[in-house]
């Protein structure tokens, strides 16, 4: 029983560690204010539910599917996105937050106010529980920041983080700013439509509340608190924030205000997160493990190492041939011993 209750607990957390990574995608890379990431969170839940509850795809299939439909909404949310600054994206993403719960409520076949009852998937034989739905969602999960370590090391990720520093400087090096923009939008809503099929399968019931607009200021509260930009940051901040009901039990009616204040206190205090690249903890992490674990050379390293000492060498030879400086005593035929002849 006890392990039950923990690889429930395990199985959320994973779940919205995936969330907060593919808002991280949005805010983090490209820098893109998204307040309303339950929206497409929900978008990928019920997809996913209503393909496996009406029998039309199975598990694996209905995943896709969920993608799919929440990526073609970021699509349009990105094409939105190119016409409105920082401030105003952020009350369009709210907005269409609040928009799509309440369409959520309404349908009928999202079951309205009742909500939609799924059910257990079954792989291989094996009817899913909460130790599996952790073990796929982590293997799902190393997948992603394998992708996104790739990403941020390929062209896409360099534009990504020239938009976020300064957009009229991506633009005035050619980079379609528009066009990864949009990309971002697609790939982040389309890993959080991935979380909402699993989440929605893993919990057997969903409705309107489950992707309301306090969930997304918690997968914001994940991302700041841990550190927006890294992919640290969003694990451990997911992993912080689903643990906190469990230890603030005592103070239950208080957690939406402890968010807040947390939220308040890093944003004043810590803007770059607790593991974020300027956070001093983390700053003094690095610090006591390069003591431990030297920092390996890469090749650009290398090049600029050699760079440099071929340099010097360079620098030597034009001082030692310097015309202008004075002659060496050995190298002057007049200066003799004996004085002038």
């Amino acid at each position: 029983m006890a392990n039950a209750y923990l690889y429930s607990i395990l199985a959320t957390a994973a779940i919205f560690t995936l969330l907060a990574l593919s808002l991280n995608i949005i805010t983090g890379y490209a820098g893109q204010a998204m307040m309303g990431i339950a929206a497409f969170f929900g978008i990928g839940a019920y997809t996913a539910a209503i393909l496996t509850t009406n029998e039309i795809l199975p598990f694996p299939l209905a995943l896709l599917a969920a993608m799919v439909v929440s990526g073609a909404f970021g699509a349009v949310l990105g094409v939105i996105s190119l016409r409105l600054q920082a401030d105003f994206l952020a009350i369009t993403t709210i907005g269409i937050n609040f928009v799509m719960a309440a369409i959520f409520n309404t349908l009928k076949i999202t079951g309205g106010t009742l909500g939609l009852t799924t059910r257990k998937p079954v792989i291989f034989g094996i009817r899913m529980n909460n130790f599996h739905f952790f073990i796929m969602t982590v293997v799902i999960i190393i997948i992603v920041c394998l992708l996104i370590t790739k990403m941020r090391h390929s062209w896409f990720g360099m534009a990504l983080a020239s938009i976020e520093n300064d957009p009229g400087a991506a633009r005035s090096f050619g980079i379609n700013v528009s066009e990864y923009q949009i990309l971002a939008f697609i790939i982040g809503t389309a890993l959080a439509g991935l979380a909402g099929g699993i989440y929605a399968h893993r919990m057997g019931f969903i409705s309107a509340t489950d992707f309301a607009f306090t969930v997304s200021i918690q997968v914001v509260s994940m991302c700041v608190i841990g550190g927006l930009g890294t992919l640290r940051g969003p694990i451990f901040g997911a992993l912080l924030i689903t643990s906190l009901p469990e230890i603030l039990r005592f103070a239950d009616n208080y957690r939406a205000l402890v968010y807040a204040l947390l939220l308040v206190i890093m944003v004043r205090f810590m803007p770059g997160g607790l593991l974020g690249d300027d956070s001093p903890i983390w700053k003094l992490f690095v610090k006591i493990f390069r003591k431990f674990v030297p920092k390996k050379k890469t090749r650009a390293d290398l090049i600029a190492e050699q760079a440099a000492s071929v340099g010097d060498v360079a620098g030597a030879q034009v001082v030692n041939t310097d015309p202008g400086a004075a002659p060496d005593a050995d190298q002057n035929p007049d200066n003799t011993e004996g004085g002038l002849a």
